[in-house]
C-alpha cells in the first residue's frame, strides 16, 4: 500500500488498514514497559512529593528531583480494578485490572519509552533508560555526549548548558499487537501527551525546556542502542535551569551539513538485551516503511515552517465574545491524581460561560519553545480547537470554532448534534447524550507533508497530543473530565464544521463534561 493511501485510510477509512481476520493474542501481549537485563541500575527515591513546588533558581538539580520529574511524567501511579458486567442472565461480573500513569494512552498500552541524558553531581554522566516498572534509571551508555547530541540536533542547541535531555521513543509492537496498523496514529498522539505533560511538569519545577522534532534519527537511535526496526525516537527535549533555552544563532555551525551516518561512526554499537514478554511478534511493514521514510539523514532536511493562518470565518456567521477571565492557577500534582478518562461516567450538567471561557483560553494560550517555527511557540499555531456545544450558559447549541486571538466562539451551524456525533462512534463506551462539550482538535489535512515529508504526520499528531493533554488538565482543574477518542467518523465531523474544503480535518475527539465518581478499587503506587 502506498504511504499516502495508508495515511488517508488512517483517518477516513480505518477498516482498510487492518486485516479483516485480525485477532488479538491477549495471552502473548507485551509488557506495557521496557525492561533491560544486566545493566547498572540507579534507584530513584519513592518519596515523591504530593505537591510540585518551583525550585530555587540558584540550586543545581539533584537525582532526587529528576526522579520526581520522571515519575510525574510517566511513572506508575495507580493500580485500579473495576467490575465488568458480562450482560448474562446470571449477571456475571468479571474484574479488569490495570496499572495507570498520569498521562492517557490508547488502550492503556503506553507504547512510548523515556530515555534521559543526564549530567548530575550524584550520578555518572551518560544515557539512561527510565525503568518505569521499578522507578529507577538503567545506564545504557556512560560518558559525555554533549557534542554528539548537539550535532544530531543540527548544532542549534547548547546541550552543554542542559543538565538533562529527555528522549521520547516509540516501541512499535507495544500497541501494534492490539491495534495493528491503526497503532501508528496512536503512537504519535501518545508521544504528544507525554511531551505535553513533560512541559507542564518542567514549568512547575522551574526548568526551561524546548521540544526538538527535527534531528538525525539514526544517530540518536544509535546512541541509545535502539534497533530502528523495533523502536525509534520521536522527540528530544533539552532541560536547563537557565532562562528559556533558545536556538544557537551560529551561522557557521548551522550551515554545516551533518550526516547521521558519519556521526554513528563516532560511538560504538550497543548490543543490550531487553525483555517485552511476547513470544511471537507479527511483522508491521507499513510502520517500518513510514518510520524509515520519515527519518532525516542530514541536517540539510531541517526546515522552519511559516505560521499557519487560521481558517477565516465565513461572512454572516455569529461571533460570541467570551467573558474575559483572569489567570487560572491550579495545583498540577493534585489535578494529575484526580484526572481520569470518564466513559460511561459522564453525566449532563450545565456549563457556565466562565468555565468554557477559562477552559478554551487556558488550553489555547499555552506556549512552548520548539524547532518548527520562529513564533513564540503557541500550541495553536498549527492545530486548533473546534467543538459541538450543548447546555452551555448563554451559548446556543451548535458547532463552533474557537478564535483565540478574539477570545470568541465563531458560529458554524446551530443545533443539537449529540445524536449526530453518537452515531459516528465506532464503540459505545461513551454516551455523548450526557456530554455538553464535544471538542475536536483540527489540523491541516496534508499533515505538514509539504515542508516535512512523512515526518510531518507524526509531528502533527504529537502537537495534537500536547493540546489534548493541556485540555484534559484544564478540564479536570475546572471540575470536569475529558476522554480522548479516535473511534469517531472523521468525515462526518469535517462535514459538521465545514472544514474539508479549507484543507482541514479533525484529528481527535475529546468529550468534556461533568462525571460521576467511578466505582473502582484503586491504590497509589508510591507514597
Amino acid at each position: 500500500m502506498e504511504l499516502d493511501t495508508f495515511l488517508h485510510h488512517l483517518h477516513f477509512d480505518t477498516d482498510k488498514i487492518c486485516p479483516p481476520d485480525w485477532q488479538v493474542d491477549w495471552e502473548d501481549a507485551p509488557l506495557p514497559y521496557k525492561l533491560y537485563r544486566g545493566l547498572p541500575e540507579i534507584p530513584l527515591t519513592a518519596d515523591v512529593p504530593l505537591a510540585l513546588k518551583r525550585r530555587e533558581a540558584h540550586l543545581k538539580p539533584s537525582l532526587a528531583e529528576l526522579g520526581h520529574f520522571l515519575w510525574y511524567i510517566y511513572g506508575l501511579t495507580q493500580y485500579s480494578q473495576f467490575a465488568l458486567n458480562e450482560g448474562t442472565k446470571e449477571k456475571t461480573v468479571s474484574f479488569s485490572e490495570s496499572v495507570r500513569r498520569f498521562v492517557p494512552s490508547g488502550g492503556a498500552l503506553y507504547p512510548n519509552e523515556l530515555y534521559v541524558y543526564i549530567k548530575l553531581a550524584d550520578a555518572p554522566t551518560g544515557i539512561y533508560h527510565y525503568d518505569v516498572a521499578h522507578h529507577r534509571l538503567v545506564l545504557v551508555r556512560e560518558g559525555n555526549y554533549d557534542v554528539y547530541l548537539s550535532r544530531s540536533l543540527g548544532n542549534s542547541y547548547q546541550i552543554s548548558d542542559c543538565f538533562c535531555t529527555v528522549l521520547v521513543s516509540t516501541i512499535f509492537w507495544k500497541n501494534f499487537y492490539k491495534y495493528n496498523n491503526f497503532s501508528y496514529r496512536l503512537q504519535g498522539l501518545d508521544a504528544g501527551v507525554i511531551i505535553g505533560q513533560s512541559l507542564e511538569v518542567a514549568n512547575q519545577m522551574g526548568f526551561s525546556s524546548e521540544v526538538c522534532y527535527q534531528f538525525l534519527d539514526r544517530s540518536i537511535n544509535h546512541l541509545l542502542g535502539l534497533s530502528e526496526q523495533d523502536e525509534s525516537v520521536y522527540a528530544v527535549i533539552p532541560l536547563s535551569i537557565n532562562p528559556p533555552i533558545h536556538s544557537v544563532d551560529n551561522n557557521h555551525n548551522r550551515e554545516e551539513i551533518i550526516s547521521a551516518t558519519e556521526l554513528c561512526r563516532e560511538v560504538p554499537l550497543l548490543k543490550h538485551v531487553s525483555y517485552n514478554r511476547s513470544k511471537r511478534i507479527v511483522d508491521y511493514p507499513s510502520l517500518r516503511k513510514l518510520n524509515e521514510t520519515s527519518m532525516f539523514e542530514t541536517t540539510q532536511s531541517f526546515v522552519k515552517i511559516k505560521k499557519n493562518n487560521s481558517v477565516k470565518p465565513s461572512l454572516g456567521t455569529e461571533m460570541i465574545m467570551l467573558p474575559v477571565t483572569e489567570y487560572f492557577p491550579y495545583d498540577l500534582a493534585s489535578i494529575c491524581r484526580k484526572r481520569y478518562s470518564p466513559d460511561i461516567d459522564f453525566m449532563m450538567g450545565k456549563v457556565s460561560q466562565t468555565q468554557l471561557a477559562t477552559l478554551l483560553k487556558e488550553t489555547c494560550s499555552f506556549t512552548y519553545q520548539n524547532d518548527l517555527d520562529d513564533t513564540h511557540g503557541n500550541i495553536c499555531a498549527r492545530v486548533s480547537l473546534y467543538g459541538s456545544l450543548y447546555n452551555v450558559e448563554g451559548v446556543p447549541s451548535g458547532a463552533y470554532s474557537y478564535d483565540k486571538n478574539a477570545h470568541a466562539l465563531q458560529g458554524i451551524t446551530q443545533g443539537d448534534y449529540r445524536q449526530f456525533l453518537q452515531l459516528g462512534l465506532t464503540a459505545t463506551n461513551v454516551n455523548l447524550y450526557q456530554v455538553p462539550l464535544c471538542m475536536h482538535v483540527v489540523g491541516d489535512k496534508n499533515h505538514l507533508k509539504e515542508k516535512l515529508g512523512y515526518r510531518g504526520y507524526r509531528i502533527q499528531q504529537m502537537e495534537a497530543g500536547i493540546l489534548v493533554q493541556r485540555l484534559l488538565l484544564m478540564s479536570c482543574a475546572l471540575g470536569m473530565g475529558g476522554h480522548p477518542l479516535l473511534g469517531f467518523d472523521t468525515k462526518q465531523c469535517d462535514e459538521l464544521y465545514g472544514i474539508e474544503s479549507k484543507g482541514k480535518t479533525s484529528l481527535i475527539q475529546i468529550p468534556v463534561g461533568p462525571s460521576r465518581p467511578r466505582n473502582w478499587l484503586k491504590g497509589i503506587m508510591l507514597s
